[in-house]
Formats: C-alpha cells, sequence, structure tokens
C-alpha cells in the first residue's frame, strides 16, 4: 500500500471545507507548505501557519468562504499520483477553466503555479488543479 501525503493534504482541505471548519491542521513538510503559500497567493485560503512541536511540524490551513458561506474552493483534484505520475513540459501545461483556475506543479525552481512555470520555461510533475 501505497501513501500519498500530498492526496491526504488536498482531502483534509476538502472534507474541512464540506464540515464548513474555519482551519484544517496538517503534517507539515516543504511541498505541502509551498503548496498551502500558493493556495494562499492565489486567494483559494485565508492563511497558514506552520506550528512545530519538537521535530514535528504541524501545518495550519485556514479556510476562506464567501459573505454567503460558500467555500471559495469549488473543486481541489489531485492529477498526479504515485500510481500514475504526470510529467508536462512547459509547453504543454493545462490551463484549467480556460484560465480562470489553477494548475500546481512541482518544478526545478520550486513549487510554481502553471502561469509561472510558463512564463519561467519550466515544466514538472502536476500535483493538482485547484477552481
Amino acid at each position: 500500500m501505497q501513501s500519498d501525503p500530498i492526496g491526504d493534504m488536498l482531502t483534509s482541505i476538502r472534507n474541512g471545507l464540506s464540515a464548513r471548519h474555519h482551519k484544517v491542521d496538517i503534517p507539515g513538510s516543504n511541498v505541502k507548505i509551498e503548496l498551502a503559500r500558493i493556495l494562499k497567493q492565489e486567494g483559494y485560503v485565508a492563511n497558514y501557519r506552520v506550528a512545530t512541536h519538537g521535530d514535528k511540524r504541524t501545518l495550519k490551513v485556514y479556510l476562506k468562504y464567501r459573505p454567503d458561506r460558500s467555500p471559495v474552493i469549488t473543486k481541489l483534484t489531485r492529477v498526479s499520483k504515485p500510481g500514475r505520475r504526470v510529467y508536462v513540459d512547459s509547453k504543454h501545461i493545462p490551463r484549467v477553466i480556460g484560465g480562470l483556475g489553477v494548475c500546481v506543479l512541482t518544478t526545478s525552481k520550486g513549487v510554481l503555479t502553471g502561469i509561472e512555470a510558463k512564463s519561467r520555461r519550466v515544466g514538472g510533475e502536476v500535483l493538482c488543479t485547484v477552481y
């Protein structure tokens, strides 16, 4: 059985949104922290914090809702999975809903959105799509 820490993070965020929680706590790693940074930068989460307890890190993601209490994130999908990795070059980075959503990639330059990766002309592994 394989574990998928990124998939677990995305599932925790989806579950927190459906339960209308204000924040979710996720075991921290460098890639998850960068993914949370991108979600905040693009306006999909309100904020994130990294708490350290001894040698363990916990990522606290504060979820964002509209004034009518509906979640800002409509769909959060894992693209590249442990059983099927999806790699793209800079010319084939997918557009999410005609550019309204965000595609997140891990590249040699770090974790980037699809637009940043395209402008830097780097490809990589497609982690997830958000809209």
